[in-house]
């Protein structure tokens, strides 16, 4: 898929199709990351079920700190 860069003030921008945005699971003031990889770039989206797991993992973690490096021993 092509996408035309358009420059938008001082910046420059893609405008991404709707069907990019629903497979992306995004919607109008959503988070996307550009990570490189080794064939240039990959194109993610938050995943706010992801972080919210990831907050209880460290609410955990921090509640039984203590537990966790005993076990690690």
């Amino acid at each position: 898929m092509e996408l035309k860069l358009r420059k938008i003030g001082n910046s420059y921008g893609v405008i991404l199709p709707g069907e990019v945005l629903k497979a992306l699971h995004v919607r109008e003031g959503g988070t996307l990351t550009l990570l490189p990889n080794e064939k240039g770039f990959q194109l993610t989206a938050e995943d706010a079920e992801f972080d919210d797991q990831m907050a209880i993992a460290r609410s955990l973690i921090a509640r039984y700190r203590q537990t966790l490096r005993e076990l690690a021993k």
